[in-house]
């Protein structure tokens, strides 16, 4: 079986012989590549929809993994038990929903000890929510695909979190003068933004395109409030702007 290059970068992150859930798990592809590879000794495919559900199902039968990866349509970590699991991946929606999903099913965190997750979008929301709930972010990815961007952020449970997570978000200082502060590096990435890389110079930009055709609509407003939302726009852009302008020069 061949993966996307997105989800082959996930199924990479897995502990070998892990014991996974796949929320979302859509076609069930990863857990069957993960069982089939040895990353995994067991899986659970979780999905909300009746067509992916049985998608899945039909997967997984004609992979003849029926023993090893267990099917289950449900909401969330509703689809596994209490310690059943080890390592959960949840990739392909937007980063408020998958906090969603996590907080929801908090009591099902018990005995995992990695979290490999792919949001869409909103990925600030899912660092914010490691750092409250003592996880720790060991790497992040960011990669292309069929004209669209992911980050990967792969993240465990660290009795030493807090202190782990205070040195990872500390300010950081790029070009000998500017200083990154923990607000922009959890938009932008604490592990991705001191190492920046052609994909994330192409998001950067992508996102200040948007931002600065956002700034040309509120200026059309003759609203005072609208004057306070184009400057705060305008000083986001020219805070992001100045971190493409370090990436570049630094760029070999």
């Amino acid at each position: 079986m061949k993966l996307s290059a997105r989800l082959q970068a996930i199924a990479e992150e897995l502990p070998l012989g892990c014991r996974l859930a796949d929320i979302g798990s859509d076609h069930a592809l990863l857990p069957v590549y993960a069982v089939k590879n040895g990353k995994s000794s067991y899986a659970v495919a979780g999905e909300v929809n009746d067509g992916p559900c049985e998608a899945a199902r039909r997967q997984v039968a004609e992979a003849g993994e029926q023993s090893r990866i267990s099917v289950r349509k449900g909401d969330g970590l509703a689809v596994i038990s209490t310690g059943e699991v080890d390592t959960i991946t949840i990739a392909g929606m937007g980063g408020a929903l998958i906090v969603s999903i996590l907080t929801s099913g908090i009591d099902k965190l018990v005995g995992v000890k990695q979290l490999v997750l792919q949001p869409n979008v909103g990925e600030e929301f899912v660092r914010t929510w490691l750092i409250d709930n003592g996880w720790y972010l060991v790497k992040e990815q960011i990669l292309e695909e069929d004209g669209k961007i992911y980050e990967i952020l792969t993240a465990v449970l660290d009795p030493q979190a807090e202190a782990l997570n205070e040195q990872l978000y500390r300010d950081k200082t790029m070009s000998g003068s500017i200083i990154i502060s923990k607000p922009l590096q959890l938009r932008i990435g604490p592990r991705l933004i001191m190492n920046p890389s052609p994909v994330l110079l192409k998001k950067w930009q992508g996102e200040i395109a948007k931002l600065e055709k956002i700034c040309r609509q509120v200026a059309l407003s003759s609203l005072e409030t609208s004057r306070e939302r184009e400057n705060e726009f305008r000083q986001e852009i020219d805070q992001l702007k100045e971190v493409l302008t370090c990436w570049q020069k630094d760029r070999p």
